[in-house]
């Protein structure tokens, strides 16, 4: 027997547009965004689970309110389901991150997985702490169908643990904004039932960490 998960990445944010590091920081949901959350909620109340976690950060928070206005789940806040805070890099440009942080975070090249910027966390850091808590929570409702609301950069470096590739080394995943991944964990093991699906949406933007 598996937990099973159902992820979904926030709708659109402000910052996501203006390709900014949010990490911790917190930006509005755009029309947008408003909409892909709308498209989630609906999306929801057509599939049958029974726990409802989100992540503490606004953004990922509103999203899951669309879905629990719709689904009469009640929303548990979870903090170790926040994006990788970047600490005095957050409100950056991933083009100004690059140029001051090179270490801190690149699709392209291989990167230094415990190079920390002030005040954040490493890759590896941020890594153990999303492995953990996938782990605990599968441990807690095992056997049950979980929907988790959360960010680009945890459903990345979830896939990361579940494929067993590299922490600091490059792989672009495709994580577009209200996509809806479905996995399963039987306390060994990961499989993919279904990842980054959009088919609730009529287009979605690509970030891996955002």
């Amino acid at each position: 027997m598996s937990t099973r998960f159902v992820i979904l990445r926030h709708g659109e944010t402000e910052w996501n547009v203006a390709s900014r590091i949010q990490g911790h920081t917190d930006s509005e949901l755009t029309p947008k965004g408003r909409m892909q959350a709308e498209a989630l909620g609906k999306r929801m109340t057509r599939e049958t689970f029974d726990v409802l976690v989100s992540s503490d950060l606004g953004r990922a928070y509103n999203t899951a309110g669309s879905v629990a206005s719709r689904t009469g789940h009640p929303i548990v806040k979870d903090a170790r389901l926040r994006e990788r805070s970047f600490g005095v890099a957050e409100g950056l440009t991933y083009g100004e991150l690059d140029h001051q942080y090179p270490d801190a975070f690149s699709r392209v090249r291989e990167t230094d997985p415990d190079f920390e910027i002030p005040g954040g966390e490493s890759r590896r850091q941020f890594q153990d702490r999303v492995r953990g808590a996938f782990e605990s929570l599968a441990a807690e409702h095992f056997g049950k169908r979980v929907v988790i609301v959360c960010h680009g950069g945890v459903l990345a470096a979830l896939y990361r643990v579940m494929h067993g590739i590299a922490v600091g080394a490059p792989h672009p995943i495709p994580i577009a904004n209200a996509s809806f991944n479905a996995v399963a964990y039987d306390g060994a093991s990961w499989t993919t039932e279904l990842w980054g699906d959009t088919g609730h949406l009529a287009a979605g933007a690509l970030l891996e960490e955002a």
